[in-house]
């Protein structure tokens, strides 16, 4: 048993799964050796098995009794292209692709759920497990909606889950309301006359006009945005010219910028677009402003996240459930689902030890020690959620 939550050591079919994909790593829309593993996995233990929503992804069925409830829970099963450091075992073998999130433990999490369910389906009614494709930023779960999922596959309410660095192993951790940011990118290219250094008066500096939006864009969330609802404004990118000489024709910059609110969202995109062209112009340069389209707030229903929470509490006591964390600013396009169907999301702490480290990190693995207790939460939800009589 381990400490803190007394979760027991995980199976070892379902360990030998966890460490085989993140071996296999594979990035969005390219999880056919995945997918392929979660299917025969499923068809092997009794599922129904139906694929190639969202290109890679795979939906598990299992019904049983008469119940007409029907549940849903997701994993997502892609991996980041970054090059791999941990030099474990099972670490990656494709340079440059890694599970940096956990996507492998999720999947691993979710299968070791199908696998005891089938084993002693103490429900009634219907469980889909859908393994989504793409999560790391080309939204897999939208894709899968658009192909039909829950008009396929009906779904009274649906849950996710998300391993957490920073809290101790195993811990759950879930709130009502917004939970993770919105997060839209900005993609700028401003236009100014480019020359020599030595007579920068016969220019006009991009570079100038890009240092000056950087610190402008800063006001944004001090000057505009109310103080008690959370932004972000990340410039994150700034390229332009090459030699010390040359004042540069042109400058780009990319930025990041999340909310936990659907006003403050579109507040951001109007003043930062207008900012920028408004701080261009102001030097005599143009400013073409691109906005890409991130995933939404995702925000956690009340009724299903307090039946989570009980689930949770149930399962490993109250005292390893977090119910008032702070909203998070990383994104999720499990937001999408949420905005389709009631349900919520929540974490599974990965361990807040020394020696550990977030995720999207080329150092990262996921914490094995968190595969019961996540499958043996998926088990406990279906179970109180398609519950007999």
């Amino acid at each position: 048993m381990d400490e803190g939550t007394g979760q027991q050591q995980p199976d070892e079919e379902i360990l030998a799964i966890r460490r085989d994909i993140h071996r296999h790593p594979e990035l969005a829309y390219e999880e056919t050796r995945t997918s392929d593993l979660v299917a025969e996995r499923l068809a092997a233990w009794g599922y129904e098995v139906d694929r190639g929503l969202g290109k890679t992804g795979v939906v598990g069925t299992l019904k049983r009794g008469e119940g007409s409830r029907r549940l849903g829970i997701r994993a997502d099963m892609d991996a980041l292209p970054i090059h791999e450091t941990t030099n474990l075992p099972y670490a990656s073998v494709h340079s440059g692709k890694m599970h940096a999130c956990g996507h492998d433990g999720h999947t691993a999490m979710l299968l070791g759920a199908a696998k005891a369910l089938a084993a002693n389906p103490d429900f009634d009614g219907t469980v889909h497990l859908i393994f989504q494709p793409a999560e790391e930023g080309y939204a897999g779960a939208r894709r899968m909606i658009d192909d039909g999922l829950f008009r396929r596959f009906p779904c009274d309410a649906v849950f996710g889950m998300h391993n957490l660095p920073g809290y101790p192993t195993g811990k759950l951790v879930l709130r009502p309301g917004p939970f993770l940011a919105s997060a839209d990118r900005f993609q700028v290219t401003i236009e100014g006359v480019g020359g020599h250094g030595a007579v920068p008066h016969k220019t006009v500096d991009p570079v100038v006009v890009a240092a000056s939006t950087v610190m402008a864009l800063q006001t944004i969330v001090a000057r505009n945005i109310d103080p008690l609802r959370p932004a972000v404004v990340t410039v994150g990118a700034i390229k332009a010219g090459e030699a010390a000489n040359v004042i540069p024709e042109e400058a780009e910059m990319r930025l990041s910028v999340r909310s936990l609110d659907r006003e403050v969202r579109m507040e951001l995109r109007k003043r930062i677009a207008a900012l920028i062209v408004a701080q261009a112009e102001s030097y005599g340069a143009k400013a073409r402003v691109r906005l890409h389209e991130g995933y939404p707030v995702l925000v956690n229903h009340e009724k299903e996240t307090a039946f989570a929470a009980a689930v949770a509490k149930e399962l490993v006591g109250a005292e390893n459930v977090d119910t008032d964390p702070p909203p998070v600013m990383g994104s999720e396009d499990f937001a999408y689902m949420l905005e389709e169907r009631p349900g919520a999301y929540l974490f599974i702490g990965n361990g807040d030890g020394e020696g550990g480290c977030m995720v999207h990190n080329p150092g990262y693995d996921f914490n094995d020690r968190c595969l019961t207790i996540g499958s043996s939460f998926w088990v406990r939800l279906v179970e109180r959620f398609l519950a007999k009589g």
